[in-house]
C-alpha cells in the first residue's frame, strides 16, 4: 500500500540505503571505526586466532552468509566416490590417523572436484583454481582434506578472504564478468596485495587450466600437525599426485571448449568412472620435525609458501581410486559438506591464520547453505562411526530421538552417551603466549621469492604461456595505472617477466631490476619435467567419410583401444558409410557436432572418395588445422594425407610405405589394409607425449 503520510518517503529510505564505496571510514556493522583489517587478532605474531576478534567474525559471517543457496566460492563441481587406503603403516610412528596407517583397511571416500570464481552455470574451462576436496569416511568419524590444484594461496591471513574473493567475483555495478580474473577489481587487489603474487603465478599458467579432473594434482595448501600415539607432533603437507599424470589445456582451447562443452571436465570424469576407467592418484606427505620448524626461510605457517621438494621430498604413503558416480547431483555433490575442522584422532592444526579463519568459516557456510545444523545427517555426509551426543531438534532433523535425557551429565539415562575412554580426539599439547595484537609476523614478508622460485622453474613453453596470460588478462583491465603497477610488482619477481609483459599492455616497462634474480628453482614446479608417458583414456577422433578404408580404421582403432584410449569416428553425417575397403562403418558422431578441442588427437584413415569428401569440408579442414595449432599428435594414412595438406599442416610428409614423424604429425604412404605396427607406435608416442610443444603456433615471442 502507497505511503499516504508522505509521497518522498520511498525515495529518502532509498537515498539512505545507498551507501556510496568511495568515501568515509571503514567501520563494523555498528558503526564502529576499524583501523587495520588485514591481520585477524592473535596471541602473539604466530598464535592463535582469537574467537573474541568480533570484527574478523563479523566480517567472515556475512561473507559466509551473501549468497543462497549455492557455495559463495567452488558453486560449480563434479563429485564421485571411491576409496582410499594406505601402502603401509609407515606412517605410525607419526600419527594414530588409522586410515593413514592400516593397509588392512580400505576407506570409502567422496571426493569433490570445482571451479572457485564462478557460479553454478559458469563453464568448467575458466581460468581459475580449481578445488579438490576430499571426505574420508573413517572408522574415527569423518576426516575432510580440502585442498586445491594449487599448493599456495592469494592471501596469509583469513580475514582478507573476503576480501579476495569479493575483487575476484563479478564487478557489482553490472555483475560482469562471470567466472574471470580479468577485471579490475581482481588485478587491482593483487597489485595492492603482494603476498598474492605467488599465488598470481601459479594461476597464470597452465595449471589453471587443466585437461581434465583426472589429470590434476591436490594439496592440502596448508601445514598441518600429524600427532602420534606419545602426543608428539609432526609437521605434513599434503599432496594428491595423478597417476596419469598432471596435464593441461591450451587457454585457446579453453575458450573454445567452454562454447562447445561447457561442462568438459564434468563430462570427462563422469565418462571416465562409468567406462570403468577409473581415476587414481598417490597420496604424498612432506614431513617436518618440529625441531626442524624454523630452519627454512620461509614461515611454515604461511601459506603462500610452498616447501620445495628438493629440500623436503614428497614420500608416497597411499592410493586412492575413484570408481563410482554419484546417483544423485544435488542429494550428494551438492550437498556434501566439507570443513577443514573435521579431522580425526592423529590429525590436527597449526597456528597458519588462513587455517584458523577457514576452522570458522566452514561450518558458519553450511549452516545457511543447508538450512540448519543437522546437515552432517545427510546421507552424503553421514559419517561411517557411530554417532552419539545431545545436540537435539533443529532444522532438518532426521534423527529420533529415544530417550529422557540430552545432556551430561546424568543419572536418568545411565549417564549416556559416556565420556569416552579411548580412542578420543586429543588437541595437541601447544603452549600459547603473547599479547593480543593485529600484527603479521615478520616472517610473513617475504612476497617475492617463492614467486621467482616458480618462474624460473618453468619450461619455456610455460613461461610463454604464463606472459601470454598475463597480457590477456591485464588487457582486459580498463584502468591503466592499475596495469602499470602490476607491472611494477612483476618487477620484483623477474625484470625480464615484467618487461615481457609490459611490451603486450602498452605499459612502460621498468628501468631497472628492483631485486636480482636469486637464480634457484624447483624442477617438480614444471609440468613438463614430471611426464606420464601413456595414452590411457585419451581421446582420439578418427575423421571418416563414404568411401573410407574401414579396415585400416578399425585395426588402428583398436589398436589404440588396446593401449586404454577412447577412439572415436566422426563423419560428415550420421548413419551407415560405405567402405573402400573392408564392410561399412557407422560413425560414432557427427563431425559438425564436435570439435578438435575436445580430444587429444586426430588421425586420418586412407580411402581416396572419404579423403575427398572431407576435403571439401570446411570443417574438417579446420578441425585438422586446428588440432595442428594446439600442438595435438596427428596421424595420417595413404589418401588421408591429402587432407593434411589441404589443412596445410605438415612440413614432411611421408612417400611410399615408409612412416614418418615430423612435429607430432605421423604419416605413412602404406596403401589401403595396411597399418604398419611403426605407424601405430609412432602416433601412439606422440600422444603420449601430450603435445608436440616444439610447433606450437600461439605462444607469445622470448
Amino acid at each position: 500500500m502507497a505511503d499516504r503520510r508522505n509521497p518522498d518517503v520511498k525515495d529518502e529510505q532509498l537515498d539512505r540505503a545507498r551507501v556510496p564505496a568511495d568515501e568515509g571510514y571503514l567501520t563494523t556493522q555498528q558503526g564502529v571505526r576499524v583501523d587495520h583489517t588485514d591481520d585477524a587478532l592473535t596471541a602473539g605474531e604466530r598464535g592463535p586466532t582469537l574467537l573474541e576478534d568480533f570484527h574478523a567474525r563479523e566480517k567472515i559471517t556475512h561473507f559466509d552468509h551473501e549468497r543462497i543457496p549455492e557455495r559463495v566460492v567452488h558453486a560449480r563441481g563434479a563429485g564421485a566416490y571411491g576409496f582410499f587406503e594406505p601402502y603401509d603403516d609407515s606412517l605410525a610412528r607419526y600419527t594414530t590417523a588409522e586410515f593413514l596407517t592400516d593397509p588392512q583397511v580400505r576407506v570409502p571416500v567422496f571426493v569433490r572436484f570445482s571451479t572457485v570464481a564462478g557460479s553454478r552455470g559458469s563453464a568448467d574451462t575458466v581460468r581459475d583454481v580449481r578445488g579438490f576436496a576430499t571426505k574420508f569416511y573413517t572408522r574415527q568419524g569423518n576426516y575432510d582434506l580440502v585442498g586445491n590444484n594449487m599448493p599456495v594461496f592469494f592471501i596469509q591471513d583469513g580475514i582478507k578472504f573476503p576480501d579476495f574473493v569479493h575483487a575476484v567475483k563479478p564487478e557489482p555495478p553490472n555483475e560482469i564478468p562471470q567466472a574471470q580474473s580479468a577485471h579490475d577489481t581482481f588485478w587491482d587487489f593483487v597489485s595492492l596485495q603482494p603476498e598474492s603474487l605467488h599465488m598470481v603465478l601459479w594461476l597464470m599458467s597452465d595449471r589453471a587450466l587443466p585437461r581434465s579432473y583426472r589429470m590434476m594434482q591436490g594439496f592440502g595448501v596448508h601445514t598441518f600437525r600429524l600427532v602420534n600415539a606419545e602426543g608428539r607432533g609432526t609437521f605434513v603437507k599434503f599432496h594428491w599426485k595423478p597417476v596419469l599424470g598432471t596435464h593441461s589445456l591450451l587457454w585457446d582451447e579453453c575458450q573454445k571448449v567452454a562454447g562447445k562443452d561447457p561442462d568438459f571436465n564434468r563430462r570427462d570424469l563422469w565418462d571416465c568412472i562409468e567406462a570403468g576407467h577409473f581415476p587414481e592418484w598417490e597420496l604424498g606427505v612432506q614431513l617436518v620435525e618440529e625441531s626442524e620448524e624454523f630452519a627454512f626461510d620461509f614461515d611454515l605457517l604461511d601459506p603462500t609458501k610452498i616447501i620445495p621438494e628438493e629440500q623436503v621430498p614428497v614420500q608416497p604413503v597411499g592410493r586412492m581410486v575413484l570408481d563410482r558416480n554419484p546417483d544423485n547431483f544435488f542429494a550428494e555433490t551438492e550437498q556434501i559438506a566439507f570443513h577443514t575442522a573435521n579431522v580425526v584422532p592423529g590429525i590436527d592444526f597449526t597456528n597458519d591464520p588462513l587455517l584458523q579463519a577457514r576452522n570458522f568459516s566452514y561450518l558458519d557456510t553450511q549452516l545457511i547453505r543447508l538450512g540448519g545444523p543437522n546437515f552432517a545427517q545427510l546421507p552424503v555426509n553421514r559419517p561411517v562411526a557411530d554417532v552419539h551426543h545431545n545436540q537435539r531438534d533443529g532444522y532438518g532433523q532426521q534423527a529420533i530421538h529415544k530417550g529422557q535425557t540430552s545432556y551430561f551429565k546424568n543419572s536418568l539415562g545411565g549417564g549416556c552417551p559416556a565420556l569416552a575412554d579411548s580412542g578420543a580426539f586429543a588437541h595437541y599439547a601447544e603452549k600459547v603466549e603473547g599479547h593480543k595484537i593485529r600484527k603479521r609476523s615478520e616472517s610473513f614478508q617475504d612476497h617475492y621469492s617463492q614467486a621467482t622460485l616458480f618462474w624460473n622453474s618453468m619450461s619455456e613453453v610455460e613461461a610463454e604461456h604464463i606472459v601470454a596470460a598475463f597480457r590477456f588478462e591485464l588487457g582486459k583491465v580498463v584502468e591503466r595505472e592499475v596495469r602499470a603497477r602490476v607491472v611494477d610488482r612483476l618487477n620484483h619477481i623477474d625484470h625480464r617477466l615484467a618487461g615481457r609483459v609490459a611490451e603486450g599492455i602498452g605499459v612502460s616497462a621498468p628501468a631497472a631490476e628492483v631485486t636480482p634474480n636469486h637464480g634457484r628453482s624447483s624442477p617438480a614446479l614444471s609440468q613438463l619435467n614430471q611426464p606420464n608417458l601413456t595414452i590411457d583414456t585419451r581421446k582420439i577422433a578418427v575423421l571418416v567419410a563414404d568411401g573410407v578404408d574401414a579396415t585400416g580404421a578399425r585395426r588402428l582403432a583398436d589398436a589404440l583401444r588396446e593401449r586404454g584410449a577412447e577412439v572415436e569416428f566422426l563423419a560428415p553425417h550420421e548413419g551407415e558409410l560405405t567402405a573402400g575397403h573392408g564392410d561399412p562403418l557407422v560413425p560414432d558422431r557427427q563431425l559438425n557436432t564436435m570439435a578438435s578441442v575436445l580430444y587429444d588427437a586426430v588421425a586420418i584413415p586412407c580411402g581416396p572418395d572419404s579423403v575427398r569428401a572431407l576435403s571439401g569440408d570446411g570443417y574438417a579442414v579446420h578441425f585438422v588445422a586446428e588440432a595442428y595449432k594446439h600442438a595435438k599428435a596427428i596421424a595420417a594414412s595413404g589418401s588421408g594425407r591429402e587432407l593434411l595438406r589441404k589443412a596445410g599442416v605438415a612440413e614432411r610428409i611421408a612417400d611410399g610405405t615408409e612412416v614418418v614423424t615430423e612435429q607430432g604429425v605421423v604419416t605413412t604412404g602404406a596403401a589401403e589394409n595396411t597399418i604398419p605396427d611403426e605407424y601405430v607406435d609412432s602416433f601412439a608416442a606422440e600422444i603420449a607425449n601430450h603435445r608436440a610443444w616444439d610447433r606450437q603456433t600461439d605462444a607469445v615471442p622470448a
